[in-house]
């Protein structure tokens, strides 16, 4: 299988992550990705009609995108480690959607700064990502810890991955500060070696 990816990439992480904890790393060729909607670059459309990554190419069936569907595809795969049984499934789906939701809010900002022009750049539009990151982070804090301190799955390592995200593109807005159980949780987790080594530079 070959899997487009750049590690720069949250999205890309938690299936870089997925891969080491269930030992399928030798299975999957990475293909260096790089680009956007206005300049596409080597990004895979060809295989994704989204043009976006991650983008598993399988060795049958067409290829499979976005981060969630590979993420079940390659657990399933390795026989079901991270997505529970229900009625825990529910909360570990509803927690890896919020860090999604996490994450792509955080690459618009990144987008909103880096691709569009600095005169047609929008800074309320800007601070309205931030504040559905800080909602999402605030609920986290309030709701999700005992989960997050539970058997470790794909909710974990997705909440991970877009708080590594934030750190490396936006290390100037302080999500510690008012979260001290989330701030606690992450420093512990990124001892466990899939994360440690999975940390975008």
């Amino acid at each position: 299988m070959r899997l487009h990816s750049n590690p720069a990439s949250p999205f890309v992480r938690k299936v870089l992550v997925l891969l080491k904890e269930t030992g399928q790393e030798a299975d999957v060729t990475l293909v260096p990705a790089a680009g956007h909607a206005v300049a596409p670059g080597t990004m895979p459309v060809a295989q994704n009609p989204l043009g976006k990554i991650p983008t598993l190419e399988r060795d049958s069936g067409p290829a499979l995108y976005d981060s969630r569907v590979i993420c079940r595809f390659l657990d399933d795969r390795a026989g079901g480690k991270l997505y529970p049984a229900a009625p825990r499934l529910w909360d570990t789906l509803t927690l890896e959607a919020t860090a999604d939701g996490i994450m792509d809010a955080a690459v618009l900002m990144r987008y909103e700064t880096t691709v569009r022009p600095e005169a047609a750049q929008f800074a309320p539009w800007i601070e309205g990502q931030w504040e559905k990151i800080a909602r999402a982070l605030d609920t986290i804090e309030a709701r999700w810890m005992s989960h997050l301190s539970g058997p470790m799955d794909m909710g974990q390592i997705a909440v991970a991955c877009a708080l590594g995200y934030l750190d490396l593109r936006h290390p100037g807005r302080d999500w510690r500060a008012p979260r001290p159980a989330l701030s606690a949780w992450y420093a512990a987790i990124l001892t466990r070696p899939s994360l440690a080594e999975t940390i975008p530079a």
